[in-house]
């Protein structure tokens, strides 16, 4: 009977842990980890290219923040998605903030240098704090900012360009589309 019972309760521990805050996948809830209508949390700190970066010098600007790692195979998945956006609406006053989470700097300039993202716009998070300060509870993590510095929308899991367009769009001034 123990030999039975056994198994299921391995399976169970970890079907369990792959939906537990903190880590990724996609068992990680949608939503905002930061309350929608609320200030963004602050955000100052080294960039992956040496330089520093400071949220609140963006003010004016639409922000999308994107708590992400290089190990993280879903923040792999949306980074196209994330530097196509920053492309498309740069002119119209979107802006790209990375926090590297807990990763390694070579690793993470190594995945932007693939998918052409900007080392001089990701802040290094080697301890997790500014994610933890951002109230992520797993990654991949987005969460937009508006001009005024107050939090729009957010989703935890992959972002898609249409889920970028649906929320970021409307926030921006018009112009080309």
């Amino acid at each position: 009977m123990l030999l039975g019972v056994l198994p299921a309760a391995v399976l169970l521990a970890v079907a369990g842990a792959a939906v537990l805050p903190g880590r990724s996948g996609e068992g990680a809830p949608a939503g905002s980890p930061v309350p929608v209508g609320s200030a963004a949390p602050a955000l100052r700190g080294p960039t992956l290219d040496g330089g520093e970066l400071d949220l609140a010098d963006l003010r004016g600007h639409v922000v999308l923040v994107n708590v992400w790692a290089a190990w993280c195979a879903p923040c792999r998945e949306e980074m196209p998605a994330l530097v196509a956006a920053q492309r498309r609406w740069h002119d119209r006053g979107l802006r790209l903030v990375g926090i590297n989470s807990r990763d390694g700097v070579r690793q993470a300039r190594e995945l932007l240098a693939e998918v052409g993202g900007d080392p001089a716009s990701s802040v290094a998070d080697p301890d997790g704090l500014l994610s933890a300060a951002w109230g992520v509870p797993g990654l991949p993590a987005t969460v937009l900012v508006d001009a005024d510095g107050r939090v729009a929308a957010g989703h935890v899991g992959v972002v898609t360009e249409e889920w970028i367009r649906a929320h970021a769009e409307p926030l921006l001034p018009a112009g080309a589309r």
